[in-house]
């Protein structure tokens, strides 16, 4: 029997479904899962013949899929060339082979994608974009919108087709010690992203005043806590969010919607002005 091997164009169509659609259908029941079969279907069309081999490999691809986009790349990527192997008549790879990896990379690959991508790479870019969009210049936009679709596309595109290459190697790789390592570092490397990013973009000062029956100010709370700690307000709304976020799951939409009761009871009371430049 002839070796099958997937061809270049096949694997790059179903990297593109991947790229443009790993979102399709999605819902909270299903999450990535359409997106990720829909990405298998050229795999399959072009492995199998037979309709119901084929009906049996798109089964395969029906089970819960959810992971971070751009890593997860990596994912498809391996199943790829695991259903090339299975095509090919390797008693090693079967429905549960296939389901059993997917299943334990989808944590891993999303804690990596997540301090890597969300908390690192993003953060970053948005942070140049916001310098170079001083002024109300358009530049900054351009900017982010060009370099993150770049940085996105051929990013997956490597890790799609290093998963292809690497097949079943890259399970050891991203769940052993090493793929423990990378999560820990990149953990840290994001975790002093976002702290500059929001020392740097985020202030907070207070309007807060006592003055004496003459109308002097014997007491100015923001000059007070600058004494004391430069940036005190600003560290502690920050911690705060954190803290809201991170340790009470409170989804960031409604932290922000805290923030404007805040804001507006601030104002309202005379703790922050609308006006005060900062």
């Amino acid at each position: 029997m002839t070796e099958k091997k997937l061809t270049k164009k096949t694997l790059l169509k179903s990297f593109h479904h991947w790229y443009y659609g790993n979102l399709t259908c999605f819902t909270q029941e299903h999450m990535q899962t359409f997106g990720y079969l829909a990405s298998m279907l050229p795999i399959i069309e072009e492995l199998y013949d037979n309709k119901e081999d084929q009906k049996r490999s798109v089964n395969t691809y029906t089970a819960f899929f959810n992971t971070e986009p751009q890593i997860g790349a990596i994912v498809v990527g391996i199943t790829a060339g695991l259903e090339e192997a299975r095509a090919n008549g390797s008693e090693d790879v079967d429905d549960e082979t296939i389901n059993g990896l997917r299943a334990g990379l989808m944590g891993p690959l999303a804690g990596i994608g997540d301090s890597l991508i969300v908390g690192t790479l993003i953060p970053v870019l948005l942070g140049i974009a916001l310098g170079l969009s001083t002024g109300g210049s358009p530049i900054g936009a351009i900017f982010y919108i060009i370099v993150w679709n770049l940085l996105a596309y051929f990013g997956m595109r490597f890790a799609y087709f290093k998963g292809y290459e690497l097949g079943g190697k890259a399970v050891e790789f991203l769940v052993g010690p090493q793929g423990q390592a990378i999560r820990r570092a990149v953990g840290v490397v994001g975790g002093m992203v976002v702290g500059a990013v929001a020392a740097t973009w985020v202030s907070v000062k207070t309007s807060f005043v006592l003055k004496d029956s003459a109308g002097k100010v014997f007491l100015n709370l923001q000059n007070q806590l600058d004494s004391v700690y430069p940036g005190m307000l600003t560290a502690g709304v920050i911690v705060f969010c954190w803290w809201l976020m991170a340790k009470k799951k409170i989804s960031p939409i409604k932290v922000m919607l805290l923030l404007v009761v805040i804001a507006l009871i601030g104002v309202l009371a005379g703790f922050f002005n609308p006006g005060l430049k900062y």
